[in-house]
């Protein structure tokens, strides 16, 4: 195979293969049950996301006749039939895994889910009157007259649709719609002695909703449940929008009525009302999924938080308080001693949280400024910024109203965050501000001083407790003018001078990312070592996946640690048989993003808000931070090193697109595992230690 014709992987159908590898968790019968429900609920989550925004793109090319083939040589009709067959194969997947192992074994366990026929007649008239008094107050249906308007029928939530016919003959049957999403019950509970048992919300309807149409000139003669799918690629031209916020409510509100992209029926469904269902909602069969179990399997979320059944979960494995960080000290004192590195979440997020909230309530610092992504409702960092600016601190927020799907999460805080003060920065026109930062500056008695936070997740302490992220802490002059630079380069809109130390995109974590492989490919040319290994969420970006291929010919060893999309195609002869890559799905979402490189000896390694994505390194704000404290560098070290040798939840990416298990007789390495008992043993050491150690009694 020629250099100059690499082979790529499409990355919708690589990211399907992602989401394959989630599906696997949920059939692997060593994991316990309720988890296994919970990795089922994440792979229709994770459906449900691919279709309103990846099919919802590629739906918009094919309607304005786009043709352009992508890198792997598909054009957008081509990748949406290719999904299409790949979907309808993981959809039956999920619902066999659903009705064949995870519902006897729940049932067996205690968690039953009942028919209304299977209910004594006491229960049964019990539920009806529940109905009646807690239900059908709600819900009004909503009928549907093919020659009107059709009424707006909500995007992801769950429906019932209903056939009825009425006594007069020539009469064409006609169709109903009850939505049953918010505010009722997906589940509705049934007493039970020590486990749990429910209802599904489409059940109950289906057996009473003669209640909703009580004339005797009409009798139902079908109910089916129902769901669809809307396109939310619905990006805002905000270079174009003199008032952002407006503009993204706006698209907010659009979203509701936008196309659907997916049709999910029960797959009892008539032709009859399938046609009907099709024709309201404009799709064909290529969009249509039939459901051989339960619709919106996202739901089963709350089953799978069931209180109890701890014998159905995982051991609980707590963050640890990490021992390079004293409790009892000013983390302004600890991060000017020395550098903090912390790897979430073995090691616990509190430092970075306390950090804000001590700015906040120090009456020397003079002021704070910080990117916001993604942030949790009640945010403690939020109310933190919010409390230092009542205080006259100088605080600047760049808030990032376009991260998708938290749009109007975003928005409340913004305006929370303006109310209180803070001076709120909406981004930079044409671009994502997606980079993690936060800048603390304080007056000190040798003079002002900057303290500066970077992390590879966002500012969110319940996320910070399911991903793995790192978190970087350091006083480091020339990182706190690097970053003082590029923070007042995004707020004032203006060309960032040249960084030393920092590398931001979509100016230069490309080309910093090529000079690290190009370095290593020369020396491993002139017969010297050249190590390149990494770790990150996405690889798609055709410059980079070309740079290692030649790299790989060089004789560079490459190995990359790709939760999700990976393009480049491993293990090819005269091509890339000298890149390994692996794909880790474990309890924790692998989110960190780190470089390494051999550097002659030098050893320089990097985290990072970026993916190895044309969206991240040329369409969004992001940084790539090096790490040169020597014992936060090693930690950063070694924590790659762990996850590149799991064995255990790692799969390795084949020539072919497939991800295969890895057969060794090495011992069995679970990467997460380790670096949990890792940072537990470093506490455990730190408390004994401690302990252990005499200290002169200093008189007075």
């Amino acid at each position: 195979m020629s250099e100059t014709k690499p082979q790529f992987f499409n990355r919708e159908l690589s990211w399907l293969e992602f989401n394959q590898r989630v599906l696997d968790e949920a059939l692997n019968t060593t994991i316990p049950l309720l988890e296994r429900l919970k990795f089922l609920a994440i792979t229709a989550s994770n459906l449900d996301e691919f279709f309103m925004v990846r099919v919802g793109s590629l739906k918009i090319m094919v309607d304005q006749n786009i043709v352009k083939a992508d890198q792997a040589g598909l054009s957008p009709s081509q990748q949406l039939d290719a999904i299409s067959q790949r979907v309808q194969k993981m959809v039956a997947d999920q619902y066999r895994c659903f009705a064949q192992e995870l519902q006897p074994g729940l049932s067996e366990a205690g968690i039953q889910q009942l028919t209304v026929s299977s209910l004594s007649d006491s229960q049964r008239s019990a539920l009806e009157e529940r109905f009646l008094r807690e239900i059908y107050p709600v819900i009004s249906p909503m009928g549907i007259d093919p020659e009107g308007e059709i009424p707006l029928i909500a995007n992801q939530a769950l429906q019932l649709a209903v056939l009825l016919k009425t006594q007069n003959e020539e009469m064409p049957l006609r169709l109903a719609i009850i939505p049953l999403g918010a505010p009722t019950p997906r589940f509705v509970n049934q007493s039970s002695d020590g486990g749990r048992e429910y209802l599904l919300i489409e059940d109950v309807l289906s057996e009473l909703v003669h209640h909703y149409f009580p004339s005797g000139d009409e009798a139902v003669i079908e109910c089916t449940p129902f769901r669809i799918s809307r396109n939310a690629d619905m990006a805002v031209r905000d270079d174009l929008a003199a008032d952002l916020m407006h503009e993204m409510e706006e698209m907010l509100d659009a979203r509701k009525m936008s196309e659907c992209v997916r049709l999910e029926v029960d797959a009892s469904v008539s032709q009859q009302m399938l046609k009907m269902l099709k024709d309201v909602f404009k799709v064909d069969d290529s969009f249509v999924y039939p459901c051989n179990g339960p619709l919106d399997l996202k739901s089963f979320f709350e089953i799978a938080g069931s209180q109890g059944f701890d014998d159905l979960k995982y051991d609980t494995w707590a963050p640890t308080n990490c021992p390079s960080v004293d409790l009892t000290e000013s983390m302004f004192t600890q991060i000017a001693a020395n550098d903090v590195l912390l790897v979430h979440p073995f090691d616990s997020f509190d430092p970075v949280v306390r950090l804000i909230e001590e700015a906040s309530d120090d009456p020397n610092v003079l002021a704070i400024k910080q990117t916001l992504y993604r942030t949790s409702r009640s945010s403690p960092i939020v109310a933190a910024l919010a409390r230092a600016a009542s205080r006259s601190k100088n605080v600047t927020v760049i808030v990032e109203l376009k991260a998708r799907f938290d749009e109007a999460n975003n928005i409340e805080g913004a305006r929370f965050l303006e109310q209180s003060g803070v001076h709120v920065v909406y981004g930079v026109r044409g671009f994502k501000t997606h980079a993690k930062c936060c800048i603390i500056v304080r007056r000190e008695p040798q003079g002002v001083r900057r303290y500066m936070h970077f992390g590879t997740g966002n500012y969110n302490e319940s996320t910070a407790k399911l991903y793995t992220d790192v978190s970087l802490m350091t006083a480091n002059e020339q990182l706190g003018l690097d970053a003082t630079t590029f923070f007042n380069s995004v707020t004032g809109f203006t060309q960032p001078r040249t960084l030393e130390a920092l590398d931001v995109a979509p100016m230069g974590i490309r080309s910093r990312v090529l000079k690290l492989i190009e370095f290593e490919t020369k020396r491993a040319a002139a017969g010297k070592r050249g190590t390149i290994a990494a770790k990150m969420n996405s690889l798609v970006d055709p410059k980079i996946i070309k740079a290692l291929y030649k790299a790989s010919q060089a004789g560079v060893k490459v190995t990359l640690n790709i939760r999700g999309i990976c393009c480049l195609t491993p293990g090819v002869p005269g091509l890339s048989e000298n890149i390994r890559v692996i794909s880790i799905i474990d309890r924790f979402l692998e989110h960190s993003r780190i470089i390494y490189a051999y550097h002659g000896g030098d050893e320089v390694v990097y985290i990072s808000s970026a993916d190895w994505m044309p969206r991240n390194l040329d369409r969004r704000i992001e940084l790539l931070v090096p790490v040169t404290d020597s014992e936060c560098r090693q930690k950063l070290i070694n924590t790659l090193n762990t996850c590149l040798a799991d064995n255990v939840k790692a799969k390795v990416l084949q020539a072919d697109g497939s991800y295969a298990l890895i057969s060794t007789d090495d011992k069995a390495l679970r990467s997460q595992a380790v670096l949990q008992k890792s940072a537990e043993d470093l506490v455990k050491h730190a408390k004994n230690y401690q302990a252990t150690t005499y200290e002169a009694h200093r008189g007075k």
